[in-house]
């Protein structure tokens, strides 16, 4: 157990958790180092800022934040429902998919209970999952980096209450291909939850690849997890959501918060979702980032690793840590992979021509 100088008693599943560290902000590492005009790479964000019409929409909205949001987000449902193609009472809102992570690990967990998850992929999953008391089995990635479905469904037992998955994957851009998955969910008992994160399914390059999202009728142990935050640009707005079978909503909404999507999020996501030509703008700059950055560091004679979202992985073949504070000083943000076990890798996400330039740049320095 962890220190604990409180005489208020915290159970020690609690004390035993270390806090998610998100990446660096711009205006921290510029307050630190006096820096201006860094470069922030660290955090899988639109590169393109938000779309047009999404800010319009919430200028718009602004007006009326002296009145509650819509509690049950019927616009923005309905407008989910009819691009995904699903039934509308089966998708729940949440202030990221990170709150619903959480709100899954409540209603679904038990101290005891275990979950069994890819290692590493996205921090939440554990941390939401020890914070309900529950055993995480963390299988460790295949030797090409890619999620073992195998043995993850090996792992399940009679105390597995849910198992998460993210394709593609984060930190790693491996994907799984849908023939694979499918053949994984007829492994799993129906008692047992599926949780697919497809935070960066919109990246995705390779025809082997589907969303599970139409399958949550099919499947009612599957959850389907999005975000508004990676392709359409609105990180800040804190959006995300669950695609569900309408029983487990109805599950998930006796404890949700009323209001957990705010009057501009609605209104800036709604206008987000129907804002084509900007959204094929995002993926284009990026798939055009990802190659170019991919064709530099050939030249430059790095390691890299193959990516189907946003971001991907380089071996700089020194402690993360250290290429981490040395970029900072050179005004570029980037992700040490030390603390998800990849001790001399760090993890980029494509930025626009001259932010992945400054990169190219700044690494070249600091590894020479």
């Amino acid at each position: 157990m962890k220190d604990n100088p409180m005489r208020i008693p915290v159970p020690d599943h609690i004390m035993e958790i270390d806090p998610y560290v998100p990446g660096k902000p711009i205006e921290e590492l510029e307050r630190e180092y006096g820096i201006r005009d860094s470069v922030k790479l660290a955090s899988n964000e639109n590169p393109m800022g938000a779309s047009p019409l999404a800010l319009a929409a919430i200028g718009e909205a602004l007006g009326g934040l002296h009145r509650y949001p819509d509690g049950g987000c019927f616009t923005l449902r309905a407008a989910l429902a009819d691009h995904l193609g699903v039934d509308g009472e089966g998708i729940v809102l949440g202030n990221g998919s990170d709150e619903i992570i959480g709100m899954l690990a409540t209603v679904l967990l038990v101290p005891g209970d275990r979950v069994v998850m890819p290692a590493p992929s996205f921090l939440m999953y554990d941390i939401m999952a020890r914070g309900a008391g529950a055993l995480v089995d963390a299988v460790p990635l295949d030797e090409s980096l890619g999620i073992d479905l195998e043995e993850m469904a090996r792992r399940v037992d009679d105390r597995t209450r849910i198992v998460f998955l993210c394709n593609p994957n984060n930190p790693t851009g491996s994907f799984y291909a849908h023939a694979a998955f499918e053949q994984f969910m007829q492994r799993i008992p129906d008692t047992v939850v599926v949780v697919v994160d497809e935070a960066y399914f919109e990246f995705v390059r390779d025809s082997r690849y589907q969303t599970a999202a139409r399958l949550c009728l099919r499947y009612p142990n599957l959850v389907v997890l999005r975000t508004f935050s990676k392709a359409y640009g609105l990180a800040g707005l804190r959006v995300g959501y669950g695609v569900m079978h309408p029983e487990m909503t109805a599950v998930i909404n006796r404890i949700r918060q009323p209001f957990n999507a705010s009057v501009p999020a609605q209104a800036g996501a709604v206008a987000a979702l129907g804002d084509t030509v900007f959204l094929q703008r995002s993926i284009a700059v990026v798939h055009e980032g990802i190659d170019a950055l991919f064709a530099a560091l050939d030249r430059m004679g790095i390691r890299y690793f193959p990516t189907q979202a946003n971001f991907f992985l380089v071996d700089v073949g020194l402690p993360a840590a250290e290429v981490f504070e040395a970029m900072l000083k050179k005004g570029v943000i980037v992700r040490s992979m030390a603390s998800y076990g990849y001790p001399h890798y760090i993890r980029i996400n494509a930025g626009l021509p001259a932010e992945n330039e400054r990169f190219l740049q700044a690494l070249g320095e600091v590894l020479a």
